[in-house]
């Protein structure tokens, strides 16, 4: 975290930066920044996207994008497709990620399923990681095999008024000891400094949208200027929607309080 005053940058930072989306144009965008150290997405993101054909798509990407890791994520609910699609996927290019969701949607387990693909030379992502039990649970069969990554959803954990930072930071640790060829990744941030909170507590890496990638240029910025441009935006907003109050709308003290007393 900076302290002292001192203004934000992304110098600062030694967490690296996947971008986490399944709009064609915006990924190549952002694999045009050297800062940009990777790419994920997932089965929700895509069909927002209109994607129809799964391969199609990520082919295309890969093509595109043959020296950074992607993480593609598998879509069945039944353990043996699961395994089945993992291998698929991680056919398609040396950088590719298999993302396999911690449980499926009846709640069990995918432990051994990853210990087996880890174990292949299959590289995982575990995703939808929620709790340290999750991790504690995962890790043993993270420890062998395969590098992979360990996705905690950091901003989900804060949308139910937790803070996810020591969270993470003991997730840090537990993975340190336990499978040390697992990265942790700080999931679904909600904003731009949640960056600086995953550096602070020594993720890996950290996930972020095209929304946040947006606000970069906001980084170090003079708050004074920032208050400007927000006094001038109201401004502007209230004389383009034609806002007016004429004498004739002033209300004396007694009538303004006859009216709210009616209104009662």
């Amino acid at each position: 975290m900076i302290k002292g005053g001192k203004a934000p940058s992304l110098a600062d930072l030694k967490i690296r930066i996947f971008a986490d989306g399944a709009d064609r144009r915006d990924i190549l965008e952002m694999y045009a920044q050297p800062f940009i150290a990777g790419f994920t997405t997932n089965p929700t993101l895509m069909r927002k996207a209109g994607i129809r054909d799964y391969k199609a798509f990520a082919l295309d990407l890969l093509d595109a994008i043959p020296d950074r890791p992607i993480c593609f994520e598998v879509f069945s609910d039944d353990m043996r497709e699961m395994e089945r699609q993992a291998e698929t996927i991680a056919s398609w290019g040396e950088n590719v990620y298999v993302k396999i969701p911690v449980t499926n949607t009846r709640g069990a387990n995918t432990c051994d399923l990853i210990g087996r693909l880890t174990s292949r030379g299959v590289k995982v992502n575990v995703t939808a990681v929620m709790t340290l039990q999750q991790v504690k649970d995962v890790a043993p069969c993270l420890s062998y095999g395969a590098a992979s990554y360990l996705s905690i959803f950091a901003g989900r954990i804060a949308d139910t008024g937790r803070d996810p930072a020591p969270i993470m930071k003991e997730a840090v640790r537990l993975l340190s000891k336990t499978a040390p060829n697992t990265e942790l990744i700080w999931a679904s941030p909600r904003e731009l400094l949640n960056l600086f909170h995953a550096d602070a507590v020594g993720c890996h890496i950290i996930t972020v949208t095209r929304g946040i990638l947006d606000k970069l240029p906001l980084l170090g910025k003079d708050l004074g200027e920032v208050s400007l441009e927000t006094v001038k935006m109201f401004s502007d907003d209230a004389e383009k929607a034609g806002y007016s109050l004429s004498e004739s709308d002033k209300l004396g003290v007694e009538s303004a309080y006859e009216r709210v007393v009616s209104v009662r």
